[in-house]
């Protein structure tokens, strides 16, 4: 293995798990379940679960809002607002990527599959799963949020990324991260596929670990031996892998 370090670590998929515990029922506007604007001031936390993809863009107001194509279900507990857009039992309305709108400072959550996920202008904390399809983000996240962004046979593309801590993830497919922000930790992995990281101008060190089987590994940012400074983790097996900077 041709690695930065003499350390080696097979690459870690971890997928998202909902932990939050939601009361049933539906809780669209005015108590409707259906599609319009659902008050969800900063902080709140938005779970969205789907058969399919979604696109997700910033809300006018502090309100979460969700296209007319679909008929959303929602739940709620404390400060989590849970949005079903599954669509089994809707005759057969089932838009592949239905828009949701998201208030400024909402951490998401996303749990997709065979269909990708699309975020841009978002602020918050973010934590985007699908399965059989890409998840690209773009203009979003937050200086000290975490950022997780994980598919399986597909790959995670981010441009202009905020984020305290950043983790991504595939198996068959590209990892590509430019990051507006120099995170304290970044992680990224896959399997069959190239990892490439791309930090903002004038990076402050990192203690890096940049890995591949089969491949190239080429590290063009500050390095540092410190057990306790920021930390950048590349991994691949059949790919290469790249960090550098602006």
């Amino acid at each position: 293995m041709k690695a930065t370090t003499a350390a080696r670590t097979a690459p870690v998929l971890a997928l998202v798990t909902l932990t939050a515990a939601c009361a049933g029922g539906t809780d669209g506007p005015a108590g409707t379940g259906r599609a319009g604007a659902l008050r969800a001031p900063s902080g709140t936390h938005l779970v969205i679960t789907t058969e399919n993809g979604v696109t997700l863009r910033p809300a006018a107001g502090d309100g979460i809002t969700v296209d007319d194509t679909v008929r959303p279900r929602w739940s709620h507990r404390d400060g989590t607002r849970v949005l079903d857009l599954d669509c089994a039992g809707r005759d057969g309305r089932c838009p592949r990527m239905p828009r949701v709108g998201v208030p400024g400072g909402v951490t998401v959550t996303v749990a997709a599959r065979d269909a990708g996920i699309d975020a841009a202008g978002l602020t918050g904390a973010l934590d985007l799963t699908t399965v059989n399809g890409d998840v690209t983000v773009t203009r979003s996240g937050a200086d000290d949020a975490t950022v997780r962004l994980t598919t399986r046979n597909g790959s995670v593309r981010a441009t202009a990324l905020r984020a305290g801590t950043l983790r991504a993830g595939t198996v068959n497919g590209d990892v590509a991260l430019a990051c507006a922000t120099a995170p304290a930790g970044v992680g990224g992995s896959t399997t069959n596929g190239s990892v490439r990281l791309v930090l903002p101008a004038d990076p402050p060190a990192y203690r890096v670990t940049a890995a591949t089987d089969n491949g190239a590994a080429s590290v063009a940012v500050p390095t540092t031996d410190a057990g306790d400074g920021r930390t950048l983790r590349l991994t691949t097996v059949n790919g290469d892998v790249t960090a550098t900077h602006d």
